[in-house]
């Protein structure tokens, strides 16, 4: 998995590539969780993400927690169609803004 952080302003961009699971998913949040502070918008792009495992949606849960909490917004986008499947199969779409 490869991840790119791109913080501006009140802004933070995440691009991830690869594989989101079990034994991926605790490099996003070590590198995400900290950047959060001070943010008012969060913006994942997927567009290079092949699979989300459940180990990846508590990620994204923990994301949308803390933006929840800060006041802020999240955004998904650029997901695949199996990305987006998974999404839908757990509900999560009720919880994330994906476009």
């Amino acid at each position: 998995m490869k991840v790119e952080i791109l913080k501006t302003k009140k802004r933070l961009d995440v691009s991830v590539e690869g594989k989101l699971d079990a034994n991926t998913s605790p490099e996003l949040e070590e590198k995400l969780m900290p950047a959060l502070d001070d943010i008012q918008t969060l913006i994942f792009d997927f567009s290079e993400l092949l699979t989300i495992s459940s180990a990846g949606l508590r990620v994204l849960l923990s994301a949308v927690k803390r933006m929840d909490e800060l006041g802020g917004t999240m955004t998904v986008k650029n997901a695949s169609e199996d990305v987006k499947k998974v999404f839908r199969l757990t509900g999560f779409l009720k919880v994330m803004n994906v476009v």
